[in-house]
């Protein structure tokens, strides 16, 4: 409850500071690790990739998403322009997708989940794709 209640402090922080950085101090006071808020901002990716490759395979985001993150019926999420903190607040009250609750996935499920987004490549450019390019000549 007490590191529920921290995230929530941290996370209003956050908004209200506009991502700058909390002192260490008042982290301290609050229960918080320079650690999470860093993670917050989505300065550091400190999942665990392999797991959120397995989460995202056993739990069917490909199935919307694509297994490249950027394909299917669903939001492209490569390249990932969310923070951890937009990332899991949008996978727990999100607009178009089932919400996924914290029954469902935990928190450090669901930055491994972000951890493994971060791993996907980014999609070439157009000019990168030779048989786009010679297609796009021969008009």
């Amino acid at each position: 409850m007490k590191a529920t209640l921290c995230r929530v402090v941290v996370t209003a922080c956050v908004v209200i500071l506009g991502r700058r950085a909390l002192p260490a101090g008042r982290l301290a006071r609050l229960g918080a690790t320079p650690d999470f808020h860093h993670r917050l901002l989505g300065q550091a990716a400190a999942g665990n990739a392999q797991a959120g490759k397995d989460l995202y395979l056993r739990y069917s985001c490909y199935a919307c998403h694509g297994y490249a993150g950027h394909g299917g019926a669903g939001a492209r999420l490569v390249p990932m322009r969310m923070t951890l903190a937009s990332f899991t607040a949008y996978v727990r009250n999100p607009r178009q997708m089932p919400p996924y609750s914290t029954q469902a996935l935990t928190d450090a499920q669901l930055e491994d989940v972000w951890a493994y987004i971060q791993t996907l490549p980014k999609s070439p450019l157009p000019k990168d794709i030779p048989l786009l390019m010679m297609m796009l000549n021969e008009k």
